[in-house]
């Protein structure tokens, strides 16, 4: 099961990466999803793999293949990326990995579909419409589940989450409030 609740982390210094899964697991948070926004990103999902071995961690903004497979060598149990890369989702259907798409178009929509992919990302949420939006694309496609990301905070958390057709809600306001409790 998927947990409903994806922190999107992004670690500059690897000597954070102990710190922020600390704060997030003691707030009864069980995943992230660290990007591959910053050079020490796979050694990152290294470190947190091995010491949060119960947690599920998985890798943000993959956009290529290259990267999908740094992640996945560093111990990811999910990818994310902001758009959808066939690539990507070729590597995670052969090992088996769930693969989260960012997809904002029935035609992007159609493409995953195609590669057997249902759970997409809903990136950047707020451009594209927020909730109505998110609403609006699941209706022509009721087999498709969202991950709301971009745009998603403390204010429209639960109106997110109330929705069916949302699958779970990702965000960086999660670690910012970890850390700051």
């Amino acid at each position: 099961m998927m947990d409903k609740l994806i922190p999107v982390v992004v670690i500059k210094d690897i000597n954070e990466t102990e710190k922020i899964m600390n704060a997030l697991k003691n707030n009864g948070i069980n995943c992230a999803e660290i990007t591959f926004r910053t050079s020490c990103a796979a050694e990152a999902i290294a470190l947190a793999s091995k010491k949060f071995p119960e947690m599920n961690i998985g890798a943000g903004t993959v956009i290529n293949g290259e990267q999908c497979l740094k992640a996945l060598e560093a111990g990811a149990t999910f990818i994310v990326s902001p758009g959808l890369s066939e690539e990507v989702a070729a590597i995670c259907a052969q090992r088996n990995i769930p693969y989260y798409p960012g997809c904002v178009t029935p035609t992007e929509i159609m493409k995953a579909l195609s590669l057997g992919l249902t759970t997409l990302k809903f990136f950047p949420a707020n451009i594209y419409g927020g909730l109505k939006g998110l609403k609006a694309l699941a209706a022509p496609f009721p087999q498709v589940k969202f991950i709301p990301t971009g745009g998603v905070n403390r204010d429209n958390l639960d109106e997110f989450l109330a929705c069916d057709k949302v699958a779970a809600v990702g965000g960086t306001f999660f670690v910012e409030e970890a850390l700051n409790k």
